[in-house]
């Protein structure tokens, strides 16, 4: 029999549907009408086959957040906030490093025994459902008799938190809102709702202009239920979308002035960037909402309790800003992948660094323009430092681990290399088919420094490089 250790859960885990392959369902073989019409009755399904009704989630009480951009710092910042009075669970996508990252209580990622209990309790529900619906042992028995990745995690969530009594949960969503397996949450199960920066993303799924990547993302909007957005007046169109689909779902759309922001400057934190004060303001918002403590936008950042001020303060997100410290190089993590992202750690590093030091640089975006993110990047650097030398060695990987022996397409980091020689002549670069070698030539360009400070290493571009990166260094040990 196998052990049904977390190791066995894992290994399961990975026999489900990727979200990649179901993300491409939408360009190949189903239009994305008739695989939204579809999502939430099948969501519902999935969730009465794993023993539970809507109604069972109204024991959980959620503040639901959507967004293009910034969803994941409002998650941590609320995460943090909520953590200061008491129990708080949290769901979130994707994982950097092990899926436990996913599901998280007071923002630690939760034990793998717990993990791997819980998963196989689900994985035998599905299975006895799937028996029940006349299918064979086999079927039963293995991946077909169960729901793809991000909705077996997402109910996987829920049942962690039911059975371990975490009644306040942060919930973001994974693509959009309106068809997203988070969604099937009854309004009766939600204290409050965010919706963050937009913008273009997952086009084949939620369309291609912001205007209808916002109808999406309004999903989270509940009747009678607050939803938490910035006013933004220079989009008029996108509003004219949120306001609408407020009216059709009887929602109270909260439209927090950027002026009453700006005033208020926000805290400074672990979480770094000026743009990070949105987030805390619209964090904030939903955590008083979600306490009972509902006011105006300016009287809950101007009397904010000194048990949020301390959760914006200790807020984390891994991979973001994050700085991890071996016995032979300081690593800077961030998974930045747009232009402003970048300019944001270009003046972290730039804070980070001594006079005169520079720095090993690891980078590769494989879904967006590669080529026009790191000149953004490299310009900043050299901004912000007034050097052209601040970057000795720059090393381009694709985001795999090592093992493959497939042949891989390197035409992205060929072209990153030769224009990181363009822009920063007398840099040293190197590609790679693989993390594990890049954190190998990273060491061994850092040990051959003799003097000075401990060499640095910055990694950014992309959250799956950064996640990449994060597993060599820090494998998913047990805890």
């Amino acid at each position: 029999m196998p052990s049904r250790d977390y190791t066995e859960a894992l290994e399961k885990l990975s026999q489900l549907q990727s979200n990649r392959t179901t993300t491409a369902l939408f360009d190949k073989r189903k239009t994305a009408q008739e695989l939204n019409s579809a999502a939430m009755s099948e969501m519902v399904l999935w969730l009465r086959r794993a023993g539970y009704e809507r109604h069972h989630l109204q024991a959980l009480r959620h503040i639901h957040v959507a967004g293009t951009k910034g969803k994941g710092s409002v998650c941590a910042y609320a995460t943090a906030m909520l953590k200061e009075y008491g129990n708080v669970g949290t769901y979130t996508s994707p994982h950097l490093v092990s899926p436990r990252e996913r599901i998280a209580i007071n923002g630690e990622p939760i034990r793998q025994d717990l993990f791997a209990e819980a998963f196989f309790e689900l994985w035998d529900r599905f299975g006895e459902a799937a028996r029940r619906e006349g299918r064979t042992a086999a079927e039963a028995d293995g991946p077909e008799s169960k729901p793809f990745f991000f909705r077996f995690l997402t109910i996987l969530a829920w049942h962690i938190f039911l059975k371990l009594d975490v009644r306040s949960v942060v919930l973001e969503c994974g693509i959009g809102a309106e068809y997203d397996a988070t969604n099937v949450l009854p309004p009766e199960a939600v204290s409050a709702a965010v919706i963050s920066q937009l913008g273009v993303d997952h086009v084949a799924m939620l369309g291609d202009t912001v205007e209808k990547i916002a109808w999406h993302k309004a999903g989270v909007l509940k009747a009678g239920i607050k939803t938490f957005t910035r006013r933004l007046d220079s989009q008029p169109a996108v509003m004219e979308v949120l306001r609408t689909r407020a009216a059709e779902k009887e929602a109270i759309l909260v439209e927090v002035d950027d002026a009453v922001v700006e005033e208020w400057g926000g805290v400074e934190g672990l979480l770094r960037g000026d743009f990070q004060k949105f987030n805390q303001a619209l964090a904030v918002m939903a955590v008083c909402e979600h306490l009972g403590q509902g006011t105006s936008p300016s009287a809950a950042l101007r009397d904010m309790p000194p048990e949020m001020m301390t959760g914006l303060r200790r807020a984390r997100l891994r991979g973001r800003c994050e700085m991890i410290e071996q016995d032979d190089v300081t690593w800077l993590l961030d998974g930045a992948h747009t232009r402003e992202s970048l300019e944001e750690v270009a003046r972290w590093l730039n804070q980070s660094i001594q006079p005169g030091e520079d720095i090993v640089l690891v980078f590769n975006q494989q879904e967006r323009d590669a080529a026009e993110l790191l000149a953004g990047l490299v310009n900043a650097v050299v901004l912000g430092s007034g050097r052209e030398d601040v970057v000795s060695h720059a090393l381009f990987p694709r985001n795999d681990q090592k093992g493959s022996t497939e042949a891989v397409d390197m035409c992205v980091q060929d072209r990153s290399a030769k224009l990181m020689g363009a822009l920063m002549p007398g840099c040293e670069t190197r590609t790679f088919s693989n993390v594990d070698d890049a954190v190998a030539a990273a060491r061994i360009i850092s040990r051959q420094r003799t003097s000075g400070p401990k060499p640095k290493v910055l990694v950014t571009g992309s959250l799956h490089l950064v996640g990449g990166i994060l597993r060599v260094l820090e494998p998913d040990a047990p805890s």
